[in-house]
């Protein structure tokens, strides 16, 4: 699957859509035991903060009880966050694909600042890949290529992620089990959200529900 590895080359090319919205403000987090909720959302009600957008590369909106992210361009990434400042995090979600294809990327970010951030992504044909965008590039980290994982859900079944940014650790879960782990001290804080796109073929449509980030 070198395909994978080479397309990261082209993340920070693509067309991509980050509307921040207000939230609260947050306890500081260094009063925080570990496992607080710092924001959770089952995406209910529309009002939450989300980005609700409709354009020519695509939708993110509430849809039925979840978030929907419909990538209409090929090699397009759209994401979605919360104005929130966080430097040690454990981001939690519940994500299926509704339709379109099995190469996509699906997945959690944090530490957004701009356009740098680290990413945890899985594909819905049984690939998964950390990485961080930054300074225009996006390069997999600890790994060459995105690889298979035996803990994926294949097609439409639904996957449980978990992604830890902690310190200079970044480790990425699948269904309760760990798949990666490595480290990197490029980003220290910033903002976190979701994040889907597509390769080749456009109509990557994914749904996530059951968000939640918690101080780790």
């Amino acid at each position: 699957m070198n395909r994978f590895g080479q397309s990261f080359l082209v993340l920070a090319l693509v067309s991509c859509a980050c509307v921040l919205q207000p939230t609260a403000d947050l306890t500081p987090q260094a009063a925080l035991p570990t496992g607080s909720v710092l924001f959770q959302d089952d995406f209910s009600k529309p009002v939450s903060g989300w980005n609700r957008l409709q354009g020519n590369d695509g939708v993110m909106d509430y849809d039925g009880g979840g978030y929907r992210m419909l990538v209409n361009a090929a090699q397009t990434n759209l994401w979605s966050t919360l104005q929130l400042n966080l430097a040690d995090v454990r981001l939690e979600v519940d994500t299926g694909k509704l339709a379109g294809p099995d190469e996509n990327r699906i997945g959690l970010v944090c530490r957004l600042s701009g356009a740098d951030y680290y990413f945890f992504l899985l594909s819905s044909d049984g690939y998964y890949g950390i990485g961080v965008s930054k300074g225009g590039q996006a390069v997999l980290l600890g790994q060459s290529e995105m690889q298979p994982s035996p803990n994926i859900h294949t097609g439409l079944a639904v996957n449980h992620l978990r992604a830890d940014c902690v310190g200079n650790t970044l480790t990425f879960f699948i269904n309760g089990i760990q798949v990666a782990q490595t480290q990197d001290s490029s980003l220290t804080s910033g903002d976190v959200g979701l994040l889907a796109g597509s390769f080749a073929t456009s109509g990557v449509d994914v749904i996530f529900d059951n968000f939640v980030a918690l101080q780790p």
